[in-house]
């Protein structure tokens, strides 16, 4: 079975608390975030 998996555009703080929150909701989760500049946020 295919591993479900949570595409995230964007890795300021609103993306990062997305991430957060969905893998709380389900740990099995695969999570990807795309963000253009180098600097992702850690404040979630």
């Amino acid at each position: 079975m295919a591993k479900e998996r949570l595409v995230i555009i964007g890795g300021d703080a609103a993306g990062m608390s997305a991430a957060s929150q969905a893998k709380r909701r389900n740990t099995d989760l695969e999570i990807v975030v795309f963000e253009r500049s180098p600097h992702t946020s850690f404040s979630a």
